[in-house]
C-alpha cells in the first residue's frame, strides 16, 4: 500500500472534508474507512432502495433520501457549514413545522392536539439528504487515495514516521507509512478500537473513552407515504409521546415528493436488543395510527436504524450512555512521542459543535490549518 503524508483513519464527513482541504493544497494523504462506504453517521436511503416503490414516480428523484443519521444543520449560526454546502453547489429547504402537533401523555386517553411551535432559528434540511454533502466531496479527491473495506488496528511510532496496521475485507494484513495521522472517528471508538505504540498517554486516553458518541445509543424509524396526509389535517407532523416507542416525531417529507414521518425511538438500547427489526417496525407503526389515524397504517416503506448495533459507532459504553452531547475533549498531544503527530478530527472533538455535522466540519478544518501551519 502506498505511503502518505497524512493518514485519515475515517471516511465520514470529517475525514472526507479534511481529505478535500488536503487536496486543495496538495497535500499528499490516504483515507482509510473500514465500513464498506463512505459517510460514517450520515446515511441515507433512497425511495430506489425499496421493492415496494420500484418503477414508480416517486422512485425516480434522487432527492427522495431519508436520513438515518443526522437530519438537520442550522445556518444562522453554523455557517462554515453552510458555507460549504453552498459552494458544493446543494440546495436545502427549511423543516416542516407548520400545524398542531399530537401529545401522547397516557394508555388511558386519546393523543391530545395540542398547538405547534416553530424552532428559531429553523431547522434545515439538505435537499437529496446529509449523504449530498460526502457525494459531493467525494469525486472531487482522487480513487487512488480513498480506501473503504480497509480497517486500522495499530499506529505505531518509529523513527522513519507513524506505521499504520490496516486489514482489507478478507483480513488481509498491510502496512502504511504517513507521517501524522488525522483520527476522523468518534473518540470512544479511537480509545478501544485502536492499538498505539507507544501506548496514548493514560489522561488523554480516559478523557477520549469518557466522551460519548453522538448517535451511537439512537435508534430512528421512517415511515414514507404517497403524501403527507397529516397535512391535510392541519398538523405538523410533529409529536411527543410518554408510551412510546417513539418519544420525538417529526414530518421527514420530500418538497414535492412523497409524505414521510420519523421518529427517535425512546427504549433503550439493551431493551431494543430484545426485539427484531420487524417487531418495533410494527409498534412503531402502531404508534403512527394512534396518533395519526388509519391513513398511517400502511406506508409503502418503512426504514429503521439502531446505531447501537453499529461496531464502528457505538461501544457497549455507548448503549448505556443518555445520547447527549459531550463535551469536547483535547483533540491533540501536547507532549510525549505523539505530540504534533496525532490530530482528532471526528465531530465530538469539536468545540463549538461537538457531535453535530456542523463540528465535523470544524474539527477537520481547524486539525488541517493548524497541520499546515506546523510544517
Amino acid at each position: 500500500m502506498n505511503n502518505a503524508k497524512v493518514g485519515i483513519i475515517g471516511g465520514g464527513l470529517s475525514g472526507l472534508y479534511a481529505a478535500y482541504l488536503l487536496e486543495q493544497k496538495s497535500i499528499d494523504y490516504l483515507v482509510l474507512e473500514a465500513r464498506d462506504r463512505l459517510g460514517g453517521r450520515i446515511e441515507s436511503i433512497s425511495l430506489c432502495d425499496s421493492e415496494n416503490t420500484e418503477g414508480s414516480d416517486i422512485a425516480e428523484h434522487s432527492d427522495n433520501c431519508f436520513d438515518l443519521g443526522p437530519s438537520w444543520y442550522w445556518p444562522e449560526f453554523q455557517t462554515q457549514l453552510s458555507r460549504l454546502v453552498q459552494s458544493l453547489g446543494l440546495t436545502s429547504y427549511q423543516q416542516y413545522e407548520d400545524g398542531d402537533m399530537m401529545m401522547e401523555r397516557s394508555a388511558n386517553e386519546p393523543p391530545m392536539r395540542m398547538r405547534g411551535y416553530t424552532n428559531s432559528p429553523s431547522s434545515i434540511r439538505i435537499s437529496g439528504g446529509m449523504k449530498a454533502l460526502t457525494d459531493a466531496l467525494a469525486p472531487s479527491l482522487p480513487s487512488n487515495k480513498i480506501k473503504i473495506n480497509h480497517k486500522v488496528k495499530e499506529i505505531k511510532k518509529s523513527e522513519k514516521g507513524v506505521q499504520l496496521t490496516i486489514f482489507d475485507k478478507n483480513g488481509k494484513e498491510n502496512k502504511c507509512l504517513v507521517s501524522h495521522v488525522f483520527l476522523a472517528l468518534p473518540p470512544r471508538i479511537v480509545s478501544e478500537t485502536l492499538l498505539f505504540a507507544p501506548a496514548l498517554p493514560h489522561e488523554l486516553k480516559q478523557q477520549w473513552q469518557q466522551t460519548a458518541t453522538w448517535m451511537a445509543p439512537h435508534a430512528k424509524y421512517f415511515a414514507v407515504y404517497d403524501k403527507p396526509f397529516w397535512r391535510e389535517q392541519g398538523l405538523s407532523g410533529s409529536a411527543r409521546s410518554m408510551l412510546g416507542p417513539l418519544n420525538e416525531i417529526h414530518d421527514a417529507s420530500i418538497p414535492n415528493g412523497p409524505g414521510a414521518l420519523f421518529g427517535f425511538l425512546g427504549v433503550p438500547a439493551h431493551s431494543r436488543q430484545s426485539l427484531t427489526d420487524d417487531e418495533l417496525k410494527h409498534y412503531c407503526r402502531m404508534q403512527l395510527v394512534r396518533i395519526y389515524g388509519e391513513q398511517a397504517k400502511t406506508p409503502i416503506m418503512e426504514l429503521y436504524k439502531d446505531w447501537s448495533a453499529d461496531p464502528f459507532t457505538a461501544t457497549l459504553e455507548d448503549k448505556n450512555s443518555n445520547g447527549q452531547h459531550a463535551k469536547a475533549p483535547p483533540a491533540m498531544i501536547n507532549s510525549g512521542e505523539w505530540k504534533g503527530v496525532l490530530y482528532g478530527i471526528g465531530s465530538e472533538w469539536s468545540e463549538q459543535f461537538p457531535g453535530y455535522t456542523a463540528g465535523a466540519i470544524d474539527a477537520a478544518d481547524a486539525a488541517v490549518n493548524y497541520f499546515i501551519r506546523q510544517r
